[in-house]
């Protein structure tokens, strides 16, 4: 007997996901066609269709799904009681930090932020996806910084969040020269957020 739609449909997003990942890591987002990311899943054109509209949608999906893993880790931190720092500093080294893999989902989704850029319908459709991740961000420092107002919370995560991705770039072109620069000026920065 078939399978119905319905048990299949997690499995099928999960392949397209998993596959879209592994190729805009690997080729880029514009160099990644729908039909390499069926081909690479082993699925048709009718079942990537059958779950997004378009090849942003799974990119927004993915983008999502990024963020949902970074929040978790930022929130397991908040409560991680083991290290001397407060939980506001390892909240923010978390942030700051990053992995390999990080550093190449960081180009791939700097590539679809200019393509968003030029395209102010797809602009649009990242702005909440975009606030999503600033949102958690800010929820999880509203809960380690007690004497911060909401709108600081919101102004340090932003602030965080685009120190990371301006030093992930310079470290991604210049490697160990900017690598020295983030060890250097992270422990300066979160020691004035975490002070005042």
């Amino acid at each position: 007997m078939p399978k119905s739609p319905t048990k299949t449909r997690p499995r099928t997003v999960a392949a397209l996901m998993t596959s879209a990942r592994a190729l805009f890591i690997e080729r880029g987002y514009h160099a990644t066609s729908i039909s390499d990311i069926c081909g690479h899943a082993g699925l048709t054109r009718g079942a990537f269709y059958s779950n997004y509209r378009s090849k942003e949608d799974l990119f927004l999906a993915l983008y999502d799904t990024e963020t949902d893993r970074i929040l978790a880790g930022l929130e397991r931190a908040a409560h991680d009681d083991t290290g001397g720092e407060g939980p506001a500093v390892r909240v923010l080294e978390l942030l700051v930090a990053h992995r390999r893999d990080d550093e190449q989902w960081f180009l791939a989704s700097m590539e679809f932020t200019l393509h968003a850029g030029r395209n102010p319908e797809v602009a649009a459709e990242l702005v909440p996806h975009e606030e999503r991740f600033i949102a958690g961000m800010t929820q999880i420092l509203a809960g380690v910084l007690h004497d911060a107002t909401p709108d600081d919370c919101r102004d340090i995560a932003m602030l965080v969040t685009a120190m990371h991705e301006g030093i992930t770039a310079q470290e991604i072109i210049h490697g160990a020269p900017a690598a020295a620069f983030r060890e250097r000026i992270i422990p300066r920065v979160l020691g004035a957020i975490t002070t005042t």
